[in-house]
């Protein structure tokens, strides 16, 4: 009891890293793997649509549509999801959404018509919707905003490893399961890759805890420590937002919506179209195809820590986001004079990635500089809803660019140029409010 009276009240620096080294361990592998499968789930259509697009009569405008629907259910049902996991805890919401969109990602393997497709791809959305969000403020929870965004960069590290392994991985799933038991490879696609969707949703129950309170792996020290640093994280945030009206009414949410939907439409275009991209430049092997679909991966996988851990080390968000823009808008746009290169295909849309989907962790630190509790569970839902709109829009204008030109060239400038754009979005945003 002596040591415990004579202990400072703010422990050292390095006891408190150890700390937040043993949270980041118990917490983030896990839910970057539900992440991974939660984004394998959403983008290994593009993949399947390779085979499945002749077998179900679907044109490139018909694949976009439906392609684009995920987002609708999505979008529809993005707002109440996040604030039903702030009452019910994470643990059980972020459960039955896993469950949930895994039986949905599951079903795809039967549907036989266009309509059924539509609707399978709503009803995949309307379960998903309300995971990303949820796991960002969640995450609120254990880490103030000065450590957040390289653990955010670790968490949405399954964002690139859905590509860089499911990609390789969905190839040899449909080019070795093809006709085996009388199934189509992109039946066995969604079979395969949606079981572990559902194993994962039942395993939430036992290894995720609602909050530092509920972790039965720390002590209450380290549980006192955890809050110290939260509570000085809160009063450093001047003018911080609590209501549910200051998350749902708020400009700088609406911003970061409009921020978020330009990152969205060229990632979606990037992610749901690069197979297509690469076998127009000249490669039909679907093995080889989805081998090459994991470089941009690993590419983007490299920016997010980079930029994670740069903008951290700076406590500076704005830049972090505008020149990755730049740069990645310049790539894609670069890629359009190259589209009969694969070499070079690759090569831009790795440069693309890493820069655009590197800034994504940046991006994501910045709603909880300004909003907390409900506010940030409906700031959060809000600004992501805003900006999966992205989604159907996206995938619509690339299909229909390639149905009508034979090309995607005019929808990645048009995406480029929303990237650029949106780089004023960015500076609108107070240096001193989000560079904490």
């Amino acid at each position: 009891m002596t040591v415990a009276t004579t202990r400072p009240a703010v422990l050292a620096a390095e006891d408190t890293a150890a700390i937040y080294r043993k949270i980041t361990w118990k917490l983030i592998p896990f839910l970057c793997l539900c992440y991974l499968a939660a984004y394998l789930d959403r983008i290994n259509i593009g993949l399947a649509k390779l085979q499945m697009a002749s077998d179900l009569s679907l044109s490139e405008t018909a694949f976009g549509f439906g392609a684009g629907l995920f987002f609708v259910g999505y979008i529809l049902f993005e707002v109440p999801s996040n604030l039903i996991l702030q009452r019910v805890g994470a643990k059980v919401w972020i459960a039955r959404i896993m469950i949930t969109w895994g039986i949905f990602s599951t079903a795809t393997l039967l549907v036989k018509t266009p309509v059924q497709f539509y609707i399978v791809r709503f009803l995949l959305g309307a379960a998903e919707a309300g995971f990303l969000p949820g796991v960002l403020f969640y995450l609120t929870k254990w880490f103030p905003s000065w450590r957040r965004s390289r653990i955010i960069a670790l968490f949405m590290l399954g964002l690139p490893l859905s590509s860089l392994i499911g990609g390789p991985v969905s190839g040899w799933i449909m080019s070795h399961f093809h006709q085996v038991y009388g199934l189509q490879g992109w039946q066995w696609l969604f079979l395969l890759e949606g079981i572990p969707s559902m194993l994962l949703g039942v395993m939430t129950f036992w290894l995720l805890p609602n909050n530092v309170v509920s972790a039965t792996w720390l002590s209450e020290e380290e549980k006192q420590a955890i809050q110290r640093e939260l509570d000085s994280d809160e009063a450093q945030a001047k003018g911080v937002k609590h209501r549910l009206r200051d998350g749902l009414l708020n400009i700088r949410v609406v911003i970061l919506g409009g921020i978020d939907f330009s990152i969205l439409l060229s990632a979606y275009a990037m992610a749901f179209w690069m197979p297509t991209f690469i076998k127009k430049a000249g490669t039909t092997d679907i093995r080889t195809i989805g081998y090459l679909t994991a470089i941009p991966s690993l590419a983007a996988l490299v920016g997010m820590l980079v930029l994670g851990k740069s903008s951290d080390r700076m406590r500076e968000r704005r830049w972090h986001i505008i020149v990755p823009f730049i740069v990645g808008a310049a790539a894609m746009g670069a890629s359009t004079f190259f589209s009969q290169n694969v070499m070079m295909t690759v090569l831009l849309f790795s440069i693309a990635q890493a820069m655009i989907i590197g800034a994504v962790p940046v991006f994501f630190s910045l709603p909880a500089t300004f909003l907390k509790g409900t506010a940030a569970a409906a700031g959060f839902a809000l600004a992501c809803s805003i900006a999966n709109i992205a989604g159907l829009v996206s995938n619509s204008i690339m299909g229909i660019a390639l149905d009508l030109t034979g090309s995607g060239n005019g929808a990645l400038w048009f995406f480029a140029v929303c990237l650029l754009l949106s780089c004023l979005l960015v500076i609108a945003l107070p240096a001193k409010l989000v560079n904490r």
